[in-house]
């Protein structure tokens, strides 16, 4: 088990506005597209876009997505990264009697990354676990959320020593854990015709200049399509979420769905590998929007099959990856 001797974890994921109205998602907005690894367009030439265009109309927007599915905990990335905080805490309660504090920090908004390391702080902590719930690795998810750590840290007297999980897009525990969730899906409520794999896009030039989110997007399918037992012909990887003009990872979500719908798909299931809780992307995007749009192209039904969200093997899966990024910090190992 893990050794709850001055030990933190500190689990990370994007962000969210904390209401659903303008001037809200306009800040959170600034700070996330303010980014300069999310955004790499020169400074000069993307602030004034940024302030004098984007934040004075597509905040409207936003708000209005997330009002179709907040809720009375707030946004559903909040409330179900809550969750996974409490559930993951209680698991390792159960084998260490709840000394290794679990904080949650979001990369943008509240709580923020700054609040969760002065929280860790005040419990004297020496060795902080960091797991970013980004399954596949970008520098636009992973290498943002590390750098403001050390940004924060820097500087501080005796600083805790930290260990990064990166990834897991190919992990065992995870595909496992994917696996089931869409089998058990197809025992309860049946199978449709294809199933569609949605990953969040980039832009292309992204990759072209190293990112290897796409490869890791496509060994995570190839896994699960393998795992589930489909053939070529049964499932389509494709990229969601592309905003303005540049072309962003192919093939986009939106024209796939319309394209089946169009050759005579009935009914879909969509799943989404790369969101670890639901969230705006998973239920608006997908299950709202994209669901009206293969309908009015042709389809019948698209389902949508939630994240894995606080599923106890998602939840074993993080407490996995925790014990193996943890050598020499850990007392006696359990079974995962």
């Amino acid at each position: 088990m893990l050794d709850a001797s001055r030990t933190g974890i500190l689990l990370v994921n994007l962000g969210t506005p904390e209401a659903p109205t303008f001037w809200s998602v306009r800040r959170y907005l600034a700070e996330f597209l303010g980014d300069p690894l999310v955004i790499d367009t020169p400074r000069l030439i993307w602030l004034p876009i940024l302030h004098g265009i984007i934040l004075n109309v597509r905040p409207w927007k936003t708000a209005a997505n997330y009002r179709r599915v907040w809720t009375d905990r707030g946004s559903p990335l909040l409330a179900n990264s809550r969750d996974q905080q409490a559930a993951l805490q209680a698991l390792l309660r159960d084998e260490s009697g709840g000394k290794i504090p679990v904080v949650l920090g979001m990369r943008y908004g509240k709580p923020s990354l700054d609040d969760a390391l002065a929280e860790l702080r005040t419990m004297q902590i020496e060795r902080l676990l960091v797991l970013p719930l980004y399954p596949q690795f970008s520098h636009t998810t992973a290498t943002t959320t590390f750098k403001r750590i050390d940004e924060i840290l820097h500087g501080q007297e005796s600083p805790p020593e930290i260990r990064r999980i990166t990834e897991y897009h190919d992990h065992p525990a995870f595909i496992s854990a994917l696996t089931a969730s869409i089998n058990e899906h197809w025992q309860t409520a049946g199978r449709s015709e294809h199933l569609l794999l949605s990953f969040h896009g980039l832009p292309k030039r992204y990759i072209t200049n190293g990112d290897p989110y796409e490869e890791q997007c496509e060994k995570t399918a190839a896994l699960l399509a393998d795992e589930l037992g489909l053939d070529a012909k049964d499932w389509t990887l494709s990229y969601q979420s592309r905003v303005g003009r540049e072309e962003w990872l192919t093939p986009y979500t939106s024209a796939t769905l319309q394209t089946l719908a169009r050759r005579g798909c009935r009914n879909i299931d969509v799943v989404c590998p790369g969101f670890s809780a639901d969230c705006l992307e998973t239920l608006e995007e997908i299950a709202l929007t994209n669901a009206e749009l293969y309908k009015r192209a042709g389809g019948d039904s698209l389902i949508y099959i939630p994240a894995l969200n606080v599923r106890p093997d998602h939840i074993r899966c993080m407490a996995k990856l925790l014990r193996e990024h943890a050598q020499g910090w850990l007392g006696q190992d359990r079974p995962a």
